[in-house]
């Protein structure tokens, strides 16, 4: 494959065994058409986001070199969500669910469609995204707001921990 665009894909999953859920969608994520996986960062725990009587969520990101264009890219996502038993609602927004795959960056593309805003609306506000994010490139720079590094020192949502899954199985 040529040299196509890097993205940034935040995984979570709070249901159905999530560690296997996330272990299987970043193998799903290497075999998507004209991609390839870079690197991933280390799992992570933390308290949901809407409704706090669900499980606590453990979450990643993925590095992924593409061809895909961005929004072909978010209907791959979404279909491997899918794949996973994922059913997408408005009233369930902030549910629980067995896999949740976000676009958060696409290369230097700033977008804003009704379908797709790039870089993710509310990547600097969510630990769950930053903490993993900086794992991979703390210095990839969000236009508009910093470094991941800088928005993850800002970041005021619940810390998150190090999912330890030796201490879990």
């Amino acid at each position: 494959m040529h040299a196509g665009t890097i993205a940034y894909i935040g995984l979570g999953s709070n249901l159905d065994n999530p560690a296997a859920q996330l272990r299987r969608a970043l193998a799903e994520l290497t075999a998507l058409p004209d991609t390839r996986g870079l690197k991933h960062s280390r799992l992570y725990l933390s308290k949901p986001l809407g409704p706090q009587h669900q499980p606590d969520y453990l979450n990643a990101v993925a590095a992924l070199q593409t061809r895909l264009e961005p929004l072909v890219l978010m209907r791959q996502l979404q279909g491997v969500e899918r794949q996973h038993g994922r059913r997408r609602s408005a009233e369930n927004r902030w549910g629980p669910r067995t896999l949740d795959l976000d676009l958060l960056v696409y290369g230097n593309l700033s977008l804003q469609t009704p379908e797709l805003t790039l870089p993710h609306p509310e990547l600097q506000k969510r630990s769950f995204v930053l903490y993993p994010l900086a794992e991979l490139v703390p210095e990839l720079v969000i236009p508009g707001h910093g470094t991941v590094r800088q928005l993850r020192e800002r970041c005021t949502t619940p810390a998150i921990a190090l999912y330890e899954e030796a201490a879990h199985a």
